[in-house]
């Protein structure tokens, strides 16, 4: 008989250069944000879309779900790549070298997937590309990185200016979905979204299955963590218009994000990520209880920052795994099924 076919060959990630001193990460962006005469973006409106690309250090001593910035506790006063997440180049591109960009890595890395980020409130553009760059190195991800920078104001004050242009930013939001669903040269794409950014996407998506029906079922899976939206208004308007488009969506909820606790005395309602006033499940969406897994002071990013809720998420993008299968608990209430990732 013949011998058998040699196994496959692991192939690198093609996100990640690795150095003597430091490794570097490429994530890909798209941005509304208006760009300055120095070519960063700040906090306010584009009259366009901008594309291109960013590499971020990561340390040696780098340690899953951190972003490692100067301390002055630690006598740090400026980036050195050998001990902090810093942007070590960027560079922005047209529209098509974009794509054509991503269809590159896609090939490099045998990867048919790319994952969305879309950041939340109080994030600026290179916070946004530090956080993508952290999932991407954590996770081990080996398709296309992107995310999508609002022109947030990234500061505490500006949680209502935040909000308008949240809102500003859905329409070009969803004209880059489309372009990526069609462009990007992904057979698999997955949607993620924090806190306030959430807002953005599921309009942005809502309307797109409703403008463009043929592209129901053409994104993986939508991923939610800690939504700033209203409960009601997420249960009634998006949900139902984000499964019938999608078959596979993920609620990440905690009761202890005193950043939606905060949300809620704003707007007196609570919000669909805030798990202190009750669990929102709705039907054709798993929801992942992450209580108590967040030791921050907010407990807000526990998406990226604790490996314990890292570790689902790689089950569920990487792995293809439904909550059932990832060894979660499994709890309900009012006869209705959620999970709950152990501590």
């Amino acid at each position: 008989p013949p011998p058998p076919p040699p196994p496959p060959v692991a192939m690198e990630n093609p996100n990640v250069a690795h150095g003597n001193e430091f490794d570097q990460v490429r994530v890909f962006f798209a941005t509304d944000r208006k760009a300055g005469a120095d070519g960063g973006f700040g906090g306010e409106r584009g009259a366009e879309v901008s594309y291109g690309s960013v590499f971020v250090s990561i340390p040696r001593a780098h340690e899953v779900g951190a972003i490692e910035r100067p301390s002055v506790w630690k006598l740090e006063f400026s980036e050195d790549p050998r001990k902090h997440m810093m942007i070590v180049r960027q560079s922005t591109t047209d529209r098509d070298d974009f794509f054509a960009g991503m269809r590159a890595t896609l090939a490099r890395g045998g990867s048919e997937a790319s994952f969305l980020f879309v950041h939340g409130y109080n994030v600026a553009f290179d916070d946004a590309a530090r956080r993508t760059a952290q999932i991407t190195y954590d996770l081990n991800f080996r398709g296309a990185p992107v995310f999508y920078s609002w022109p947030s104001q990234a500061s505490l004050q500006g949680y209502t200016t935040d909000e308008n242009n949240v809102q500003w930013s859905e329409s070009n939001l969803k004209a880059f979905l489309l372009d990526y669903a069609r462009s990007s040269g992904a057979k698999d794409l997955y949607l993620i979204a924090h806190s306030m950014g959430n807002r953005a996407l599921t309009g942005a998506v809502k309307a797109l299955f409703a403008e463009h029906p043929e592209l129901k079922g053409r994104f993986k899976e939508i991923i939610l963590t800690a939504p700033d939206i209203d409960t009601d208004i997420f249960k009634r308007d998006i949900a139902p218009a984000l499964t019938a488009g999608c078959d596979k969506v993920t609620l990440y909820v905690s009761d202890g994000d005193k950043a939606l606790l905060a949300s809620k005395q704003v707007h007196g309602y609570p919000r669909a990520g805030d798990a202190a006033t009750g669990v929102v499940v709705v039907p054709g969406i798993e929801t992942v209880d992450a209580s108590g897994l967040d030791t921050s002071f907010l407990e807000h990013s526990y998406f990226a920052s604790s490996g314990t809720v890292l570790k689902d998420i790689r089950k569920l993008v990487l792995e293809q795994l439904r909550a059932a299968q990832r060894g979660l608990e499994k709890l309900s209430v009012s006869g209705a099924d959620y999970w709950k990732i152990g501590l």
